[in-house]
């Protein structure tokens, strides 16, 4: 009988030493606590709240600001945040003033949505006539096909990765753009006013009727509407997750996993991945829960929220990639 017991004590603690070791390695991860700071891109910022709240009872808080591209980069450059998170990837140039390395890796991706606040219009647009409008040329619904109502644009105020995107979008399609006004994070505008933030942006929008402006798809709630925007093959579509996942596809990230195309031929044009940074060295006693934080982001279960959310999940491949980039972040 007391061989039984004996049996069975063993037995007891072979399990807690395994379940112990499970933990350690990061298999459970229970034992991996702890709390980050990050700032960056309002672009991705509704689906990272959400993917962090659902995070926190594992045991690692993230406090995220949603600043904007530009001030996140700041921020992280600074050494200020335990990460930041951009929709235009560091270059070089960029990356050589962070001393401790920096690994830029692909988070999620989304549509830009020209979106408008005017009801009684069912917008669909050509490359000419988007530029147009955004070039202060085209200002009333009128020369759209719809009725007459004034156009009041409103764009992004601060450093933002939506609006390169948004504005490289427009350099591909037109001329004019691209030589007088250009591609980055902040433009000189030929026309409207500014609001800070894809949620300021939204709230002007839902604010001025016949506003119309960019903003992630997910932002296009309340009054806004979005409209088909034509791709480089003519086709005029509206963004969706299908549209949106056409687009991405045919997007090559490169080794450095920092790709983009401006114009695609296939599905709703105007789209983009976007990136967290971190850094390669230098993370001490937060490199675990970084690197917690970053799989549980990749996961099946917080990628699939991605289409819900108005955003597009990660393609397989691409979060392969970016789980490897994550095993570069080190002490």
């Amino acid at each position: 009988m007391r061989r039984v017991h004996a049996h069975r004590a063993l037995m007891a603690i072979a399990g807690v030493s395994t379940s112990l070791t499970l933990a350690s390695c990061g298999g459970g991860g229970e034992q991996i606590k702890g709390s980050l700071n990050a700032a960056g891109a309002s672009f991705p910022a509704a689906i990272y709240q959400r993917w962090f709240q659902e995070f926190a009872p594992e045991g690692v808080s993230v406090n995220y600001q949603s600043v904007g591209s530009g001030a996140g980069v700041r921020q992280f450059t600074a050494g200020t945040v335990d990460f930041g998170a951009s929709d235009k990837p560091m270059k070089d140039e960029a990356i050589a003033k962070v001393s401790r390395g920096v690994v830029q890796i692909p988070m999620t991706a989304g549509a830009i949505a020209v979106a408008y606040n005017n009801p009684d219009c069912d917008l669909s647009l050509t490359q000419k006539q988007l530029a147009g409008i955004f070039l202060g040329q085209i200002e009333n619904y009128s020369e759209l096909g719809c009725a007459d109502k004034a156009i009041n644009v409103v764009h992004r105020s601060d450093g933002s990765g939506t609006t390169y995107n948004f504005t490289k979008h427009l350099g591909a399609i037109s001329p004019e753009w691209k030589k007088n006004v250009g591609s980055d994070k902040s433009v000189k505008w030929p026309t409207g006013v500014g609001a800070k933030g894809n949620e300021g942006v939204a709230a002007q929008l839902n604010q001025i009727a016949g506003g119309i402006g960019y903003v992630e798809l997910a932002y296009v709630k309340g009054d806004l509407q979005a409209a088909a925007v034509q791709n480089a093959s003519g086709e005029q579509v509206k963004p969706t997750n299908a549209t949106a996942s056409e687009a991405l596809g045919s997007i090559d990230l490169g080794p450095d996993l920092i790709g983009g195309n401006p114009n695609p031929e296939g599905g709703y044009p105007i789209v983009t991945f976007t990136w967290v940074l971190a850094y390669e060295t230098g993370n001490g006693d937060k490199t675990a829960a970084l690197k917690k934080t970053f799989e549980f982001m990749l996961s099946d279960k917080a990628q699939s929220q991605a289409p819900d959310l108005g955003y597009v999940s990660l393609p397989a491949e691409v979060v392969e990639k970016s789980l490897a980039a994550t095993q570069k972040i080190s002490d």
